[in-house]
């Protein structure tokens, strides 16, 4: 029989091996820094998912998620190798590799564009032929001018038939407060619920309808001389499956990203999730090289950039 005594050496022995039995799986643990294109929100849901479910963990990675205090820096930043990965948007890194960027595209986050025109369903543009002298709102030139000007084009209009103002992304409160009358590069899983929740009706012309090629909305990028990372693999591994955890429980995914940070929990950010989530990348490490091609010789077209490399010179599937 035991005694107290020995029960407690028995148990502290226990606890001795148990904790010997963890160590190397915490020594094991690499960390990968990830900067996000914005703060946190629903479109990072996999992201979160991931870490919150161990998916990550179970893989030998502790993910952590930073947000930048420029959105136009987290691809710099993973070029200049002073982070891991990057969370950008595909028509950028055509941008960012046609200026000399050494990155490449490893995997999808959101596979739609979001991007839309939107204007109000009550106001006077029911049609983009309607827009003809009016005042349309942006944040980001570039890329939503090339936008825009492929959406006038079978109408016949240009970008000289409108008045651009620089909203600096106070895209709602631009178009509620009738400083505008459209704004473009208005996201249809936020800005139009923004407008849902003040108790206004948003009217979408999605991109991809009006004479923009799809695209890839939210991807990930590394640098080029990174692609033999062990780790970049194991982040694809765990989002898919947190993306798989989140199309068959959507409400139990929810609940996981509200709870992940003080102030996620909102009106916005619940509707956002709902309209996000079937856009999501179910194999997030799949490339649709066509899909690059045919974007970038839009780009090409619309002047925005000079050239298009091989697109497996910016690209990468890794396994």
């Amino acid at each position: 029989m035991f005694g107290t005594k020995s029960w407690g050496r028995l148990a502290a022995a226990l606890l001795l091996g148990l904790t010997a039995a963890l160590s190397p799986v915490s020594a094991r643990a690499e960390k990968l820094t990830i900067i996000l294109d914005w703060f946190l929100n629903p479109d990072h849901g996999p992201l979160v998912v991931a870490i919150e479910n161990g998916y990550f963990a179970a893989d030998g990675l502790e993910v952590e998620l930073i947000e930048p205090a420029d959105p136009n820096d987290p691809p710099k930043l993973v070029a200049a190798g002073q982070a891991d990965v990057a969370i950008t948007y595909q028509p950028q890194l055509h941008m960012q590799v046609d200026a000399g960027l050494p990155l490449t595209r490893i995997g999808t986050l959101v596979a739609t564009p979001l991007n839309t025109l939107l204007v109000l369903d009550d106001g006077p543009i029911k049609t983009i032929a309607d827009l003809k002298g009016r005042t349309v709102g942006f944040s980001v030139g570039g890329f939503e001018d090339a936008m825009l000007r492929a959406m006038l084009a079978p109408h016949g209009l240009k970008l000289d038939d409108l008045k651009l103002v620089n909203v600096n992304f106070s895209l709602s409160p631009a178009l509620l407060s009738g400083q505008v009358d459209a704004v473009i590069g208005a996201y249809r899983n936020f800005e139009l619920n923004q407008l849902a929740i003040e108790g206004h009706k948003g009217r979408a012309f999605y991109v991809e309808e009006e004479g923009v090629p799809a695209y890839d909305e939210l991807i990930l990028v590394a640098a080029r001389d990174k692609l033999a990372d062990p780790r970049l693999a194991k982040l694809l591994r765990g989002l898919e499956r947190a993306v798989q955890f989140m199309v068959n429980h959507p409400e139990d995914g929810w609940a996981l990203f509200a709870g992940y940070r003080k102030g996620l929990d909102d009106e916005l950010n619940r509707r956002a999730w709902r309209d996000t989530l079937p856009r999501f990348a179910l194999r997030p490490a799949a490339l649709d090289r066509g899909r690059y091609e045919r974007f970038a010789d839009f780009l090409i077209q619309q002047e925005v950039i000079k050239s298009a490399p091989p697109v497996d010179s910016y690209t990468a599937v890794l396994r």
